[in-house]
């Protein structure tokens, strides 16, 4: 499937919702654990996707339509959620992230990018180059990867109580993107 961009959004827009009705109102023995030394709990991820709306998505977007390849992005902090994290309950998180990705979103939508403008290219510090479409859809399937995140540290904290069903419960054996 090519990169689309309404389809993208479309995505992005869904994930402040499908996060609220998962995580909001969870008791915090659910949504603060983790799965071991050096892994997120939900508090975390929903910190960690803040702090990409904030720094990331739409910064490095206009850069690409600024500097092109001329600029590299600045590095991406993945620890930079514990900032955002601090003196906050995940309902302030959750409707924090939803506030940016709407504001976001609204930017992004307002850019009126054609198939021109997605194919420009930038410098990522770590990959090279990058064009704009595929930071884009990365932007979508970065929201799909933390939202499986969240699924598994949840699951995580049952996989003593299913007893023998673990063999059965895929996502108790998931090894995709855990921590930094």
């Amino acid at each position: 499937m090519e990169h689309n961009l309404e389809q993208t959004i479309l995505l992005l827009t869904r994930t402040p919702a499908a996060l609220n009705a998962l995580l909001r109102d969870l008791p915090e023995i659910w949504t603060l654990r983790n799965e071991g030394e050096g892994s997120w709990s939900a508090f975390d991820i929903v910190g960690h996707l803040i702090f990409g709306e904030r720094t990331d998505w739409m910064s490095r977007a206009r850069m690409i339509l600024q500097f092109q390849e001329s600029k590299s992005f600045e590095p991406f902090d993945r620890l930079g959620q514990v900032r955002e994290g601090q003196g906050k309950s995940l309902e302030q998180l959750l409707d924090e992230f939803a506030g940016l990705r709407a504001e976001n979103l609204r930017e992004l939508r307002a850019l009126n990018l054609q198939p021109t403008s997605l194919a420009l290219r930038g410098r990522h510090p770590a990959l090279g180059v990058v064009t704009l479409s595929q930071l884009l859809a990365t932007w979508a399937i970065h929201d799909l990867t933390h939202l499986h995140q969240i699924s598994r540290v949840l699951a995580h904290q049952y996989r003593d109580a299913v007893g023998p069903w673990s063999q059965y419960l895929g996502v108790l054996h998931c090894d995709g993107h855990s921590a930094p």
